[in-house]
């Protein structure tokens, strides 16, 4: 990589975007990049394209996904500049127009669930599937979400933040630049001659993370520097400790599925309780089970008077049977 010609912000996005790329020499990846336009999705797109250029891989395709959400006038306009800008980087690219349909969880849930249900859906410009897909979340974005974990009362799950990598339908997802501020992404691309959008929702007051994004700067101030590198930091300890518990309460399910026996969940340590009905669950479809929910759950087991039953998402509902908890 030619350092010489990058300033310190182009060569933080650049070094963390190259070290997120796909490694496996045997086969052709098609890499997307989610880009909105902003200032970290744009760093992110524009650090592919210069490696793209620099340090071509025969077998990497990159192109360009920008999600059109709907959610506010001209933004099938925004869409498409952003596109073009994307393409002046030598980024082939396509925008994508979903259907953000509102439900229990809010707004911001449901744009989200949109967004990355196109992200690993929608076929790249070649016609091809895409396998990896790049999202420009910063520490920043991090500290934000502990932030929130911790106000909602969350536990270790919560606080562990969001993943560098996951997988989803069969595509890998990866956060190059969970390690990066803020402030580097909008200097590279200032570096780089890019004018990032700036999103009106991103100021909108009645979004929490809009809230935490504001109150972030106060606490610093109250407490001094490094506050967000402090909760980023939480994330990363908080994630090992919930991997390793969420193991632990999957390694004691029954085998074969079907029910959850009453005595297994009481015979499991008081911190894997929650997690083997969540796992449990999890095997069956539910994946997303409030704090509530859960210990609604969880006196069916400990806190037994007959109860009808808990209804949960999707007109389920977890009921006990003769010492064992059944989902109908």
């Amino acid at each position: 990589m030619a350092r010489r010609e990058l300033s310190p912000a182009q060569l933080a996005v650049a070094q963390a975007v190259r070290s997120a790329l796909p490694s496996d020499a045997t086969r052709v990846h098609q890499v997307r990049v989610a880009c909105s336009g902003g200032a970290d999705s744009l760093a992110l797109a524009v650090g592919l394209a210069w490696l793209d250029a620099r340090e071509p891989d025969p077998l990497r395709r990159s192109s360009g996904l920008v999600v059109d959400h709907g959610l506010q006038g001209g933004s099938a306009q925004v869409a498409a500049g952003v596109v073009d800008g994307l393409q002046a980087l030598g980024l082939p690219s396509v925008a994508v127009r979903v259907d953000v349909q509102v439900g229990p969880d809010g707004l911001e849930a449901a744009a989200r669930d949109a967004r990355y249900a196109a992200l690993a859906t929608v076929l790249t410009p070649t016609g091809d599937g895409v396998d990896t897909v790049l999202v420009g979340h910063t520490m920043d974005d991090q500290a934000e979400t502990v932030l929130l974990g911790l106000a909602r009362g969350s536990g270790t799950r919560s606080l562990a933040g969001m993943p560098a990598t996951w997988q989803a339908d069969g595509v890998t997802f990866v956060r190059p630049l969970l390690g990066l501020r803020r402030v580097a992404t909008r200097q590279a691309c200032a570096d780089w001659g890019l004018t990032p959008w700036d999103d009106p929702m991103n100021d909108d007051d009645r979004f929490a993370r809009v809230r935490a994004r504001r109150l972030l700067p106060s606490i610093e101030q109250t407490l001094g520097p490094g506050v967000v590198e402090a909760l980023a930091r939480t994330a990363g300890l908080a994630r090992v400790d919930a991997d390793f518990l969420d193991e632990q309460a999957e390694g004691l399910l029954p085998k074969g599925g079907g029910g959850l026996p009453v005595p297994l969940v009481l015979a499991s340590p008081i911190a894997l309780r929650g997690r083997v009905v969540r796992a449990w669950l999890a095997r069956q479809a539910i994946t997303e089970l409030s704090f509530e929910r859960t210990q609604a759950v969880l006196a069916l087991v400990d806190d037994w008077h007959g109860q009808v039953g808990v209804d949960l998402p999707g007109g389920r509902r977890v009921v006990r049977r003769d010492g064992v908890l059944w989902l109908s």
